[in-house]
Formats: structure tokens, C-alpha cells, sequence
């Protein structure tokens, strides 16, 4: 029998099988790309009330994002529990691992609620303006409290289609999602006025849809057949979901933290600095949302490879991904750096007094994001192979050390003058925006070589 992925040539020599692994990863990237889509139609929207709503929405968006990714662990933990059960042929306890993590999912329901109460408390902390701060409060609410344990029923659900190898199925989820997203913001921001608010509860309304075609699929006959989805909802895992999930979680959660203190402090320093920033965030998700849908193909297929003993099999498909991130996300980087000038004006206000100088500081930023793709596609890459091994703890440690202990002191002191930002005390450079991108590029360089360095070194292997 074949290996996942696997191709054997007229020789009797092994290959990985390009074709196999793109039909498991095209609706993954495709998938991907329709967040990407996501975020751009949030942003689009926001863009069309004012670029003070869209600073707003980037004073906060990362923070909300934060905290739905560290909880959002537990759910990512299910492709790799249902991938390497998927492999060893015990197809009742991959669907024990979808159960476990919507049950999982539900528990953090007060765990958003409290996080949603400091918002506020946050926002005042930081000294964001107070139109900024209202409006960016306004959203916060509705898309972490109500949007964050939604979501994450339904990346539970997704990840056990994507752990088997449907991933068609979280496609057609993902696809329900997109285009209910865009008719509830129109319908919640400008039929009911609801205002930036109105992009946050038109994504909860967007999520329930998606909750709803999930589940239809997850319960539907051929699934309760194969699977036996109907009776293995009686004995979930929850500890391993915490265990496992939550170091998953706070590996993304340590890069997007830094992140998001990167844009307040952008947003502290200008308006136009932090809207130039949001809008080159979003665009750039254009790179690195396809390739997680390749290094998700990765998750599965190493997850699979190991269910069946196969560890030497992982290492060669773990490669073969971390090469392919890099390489898309390069190429996507180039071109967006060459397109800059034709696509940053589409998320301004053209009225606005401001508007065109978010543009001018919006195409060297777009550059020097563009940069980094390649080495932000080995990250990618690398920590979805190392998922799919079960090896969270280390690259969690190793991403929280670069975020925490070398971007955001680096940033902040680069970007901030001398008795600028938040501490009047520290010393400064002052470069701005510029100068905290550039910092930016040092931060992935490092990271996507650290990570790679760690699939490579075969260091999870000790877990099997």
C-alpha cells in the first residue's frame, strides 16, 4: 500500500507525489485565500465609514485575533489527533477528536467573556485617541466575545474534514462563510447602521452559517457511516485538547501578540502609520493564508505518515512543504511589492484629507513586507509539519523568546523617539514606520530559520 502522497516510478524508486499533496492542499489554499478574502472584505468595508474606523479596527484587530487564536489551539489540535488516528485506520477515534474539540470549544465560551471585559481597560492602558478608542471598543465586543467561541466550533469541525483528507467539505464551509460575510456587513453597517460594530456582528452572523454547514456535513450520513460520527460524541478526549491545544495556540498567539503591539504602536505614532499598516496587513494575507493552506495539507499528511510508522516518510513530506511555502510566499511577495501603487488607493477613502498619505507611506511598507514572505513561508511551513508531529512545546518557546524578547523591545525602541510612546523614560530612535518594518524583516528572518532548523534537526521524533 502507498505511503500518503506517495508515487513509485517505473524503477521501484519513491517519490513524493507533487500532484497528490496540491489535490489535498488546492481546496486548502483556496480556503485560505477566502480568510485572506475575509479580511479584506472587513477591511473594505470598515475603509468605506472613515480611516479613523480603520485605524480603529487596527488598534485592535490583532489583539482580538490574539486571544480567538490562543483558545483557537484546542480546535487545531483536532486535524492533528484525527490525521494520525486517520493513518493507523482507527477512523472512530478520528471523529472521537472532532467531539472533543467542539466540546472543548464550548468550555472557553466564558473564558472569551472575560477577555472580552478588557477592552477597555487595554485601549486606556495604551492611550489610543478616544474616537479610536470607542469606535475600536464598538468592534471588540461583538467579534471576540460572540465571534471567538464560534469560530472555533467551527475550526474544530474543519480540522477533522481537513485531518481525513476532506478538505473539499471545509472549503465549501469556508466558501458559505465569504459569501455571507459580505451580504451581513452590507446588511448590519449600512442597512441597519450599524457602523464599524456592524462589520463584527455581520462575521457572528457569517460564522453560524458556516457552524451550520459543518455540522450538516460532520452528521450527515456518509460521515456517521465511515466514521460513526453519530456515537462517538459520548467519550470525548478533553484533556488532550488542552494539553496539546493550547501550546498550538500560543506558538501563533506569541507571533500575532508581537504583532499586535507592532500596530498599536504604529497606531500610537500616526493615524496614517497604523492605517498604512492595516492595509499592508491585509494584503499581505493575499501570501501567507494560501500557504497555510498548503502547510495544513502538511499537518495531515506528516500526521497520517507517523499514524502508520512512517517517521522517515514525515521527514520527506515536511520538507517537500517547507520548500513549497517558501516559494509561493516569495513570489506573492514580489508581486504585491510591484502592485502596490495600483492596489493600496482601493482601501482609502479617496475624499479624505489623509488618504493620500497613507498611500506614499503605504508602498515602502508594502516593500519591506514584501521581503520577508520567503522566510515567513518556511515559518509556515515548518511549524504545521511540526504540528502534524505532535511537536508544539519547543516552537511555541522558540516563537514567544523571538516575539516577546527581540520584535516588540526592538520595535518600540525604533520606532519611538525619546520621550515618545508609552514610556516616556526609554531611549528611541525614532524611525516611524520604516524603521519598525525593518525590524519586522530581522524578526521572520530568524524565526522561519529557527523553526526549519527544528523540523530538519529531527527532534520530533522523541514523540514517537
Amino acid at each position: 500500500m502507498l505511503l500518503p502522497a506517495q508515487r513509485i516510478d517505473g524503477q521501484g524508486r519513491s517519490h513524493v507525489d507533487s500532484r497528490a499533496i496540491l489535490t489535498l492542499a488546492g481546496p486548502l489554499m483556496v480556503n485560505a485565500a477566502i480568510q485572506a478574502a475575509l479580511n479584506l472584505t472587513d477591511t473594505w468595508f470598515v475603509g468605506r465609514i472613515s480611516t479613523t474606523a480603520v485605524t480603529a479596527m487596527a488598534s485592535i484587530y490583532w489583539v482580538v485575533l490574539c486571544a480567538i487564536l490562543l483558545l483557537g489551539g484546542i480546535g487545531m489540535a483536532v486535524q492533528t489527533f484525527a490525521a494520525q488516528a486517520y493513518g493507523s485506520g482507527r477512523r472512530a477515534r478520528a471523529a472521537q477528536a472532532g467531539w472533543s474539540g467542539v466540546y472543548a470549544g464550548l468550555l472557553t465560551i466564558p473564558l472569551f467573556a472575560a477577555i472580552g471585559c478588557l477592552g477597555s481597560p487595554l485601549l486606556h492602558a495604551l492611550q489610543v485617541d478616544p474616537e479610536v478608542r470607542d469606535l475600536a471598543l464598538a468592534y471588540w465586543w461583538p467579534r471576540l466575545a460572540v465571534g471567538g467561541p464560534l469560530g472555533l466550533l467551527v475550526w474544530s469541525l474543519t480540522a477533522f474534514f481537513n485531518g481525513i483528507g476532506r478538505t473539499r467539505i471545509s472549503l465549501v464551509v469556508a466558501a458559505a462563510v465569504a459569501i455571507a460575510n459580505v451580504l451581513f456587513n452590507q446588511w448590519f453597517i449600512f442597512g441597519l447602521h450599524g457602523g464599524i460594530a456592524g462589520s463584527a456582528w455581520g462575521t457572528v452572523a457569517a460564522e453560524v452559517v458556516g457552524l451550520v454547514f459543518a455540522l450538516s456535513s460532520f452528521l450527515g450520513e456518509p460521515m456517521r457511516r465511515v466514521f460513526h460520527t453519530g456515537r462517538t460524541w459520548r467519550r470525548p478526549m478533553l484533556r488532550r485538547q488542552f494539553v496539546d491545544g493550547l501550546p498550538m495556540g500560543l506558538s501563533t498567539t506569541a507571533d500575532l501578540v508581537g504583532l499586535a503591539l507592532f500596530q498599536l504602536m504604529l497606531v500610537t505614532a500616526s493615524n496614517t502609520a497604523g492605517a498604512a499598516t492595516q492595509i499592508v496587513m491585509m494584503l499581505t494575507s493575499v501570501a501567507y493564508m494560501p500557504a497555510i493552506g498548503i502547510g495544513l495539507a502538511g499537518t495531515t499528511l506528516v500526521g497520517q505518515s507517523i499514524g502508520r510508522g512512517e517517521l522517515l516518510w514525515a521527514r520527506r513530506i515536511g520538507n517537500w512543504i517547507i520548500l513549497a511555502c517558501a516559494l509561493y510566499m516569495g513570489a506573492i511577495g514580489l508581486l504585491l511589492g510591484v502592485a502596490g501603487p495600483w492596489l493600496l488607493p482601493w482601501f482609502v477613502n479617496a475624499g479624505e484629507a489623509s488618504a493620500a498619505a497613507v498611500v506614499q507611506l503605504g508602498i515602502p511598507v508594502l516593500w519591506l513586507a514584501a521581503a520577508y514572505q520567503t522566510f515567513d513561508g518556511m515559518n509556515i511551513g515548518a511549524s504545521f509539519c511540526l504540528r502534524g508531529a505532535s511537536d508544539v512545546r519547543v516552537p511555541a518557546l522558540i516563537v514567544a523568546g523571538l516575539s516577546w524578547l527581540f520584535f516588540v523591545p526592538t520595535a518600540y525602541l525604533t520606532v519611538f523617539a525619546a520621550g515618545q510612546g508609552w514610556f516616556h523614560s526609554l531611549p528611541g530612535l525614532g524611525y516611524g514606520a520604516i524603521g519598525g518594518w525593518v525590524v519586522s524583516v530581522a524578526y521572520v528572518v530568524m524565526l522561519g530559520s529557527s523553526l526549519t532548523l527544528r523540523w530538519r534537526s529531527g527532534a520530533w521524533r522523541a514523540h514517537h
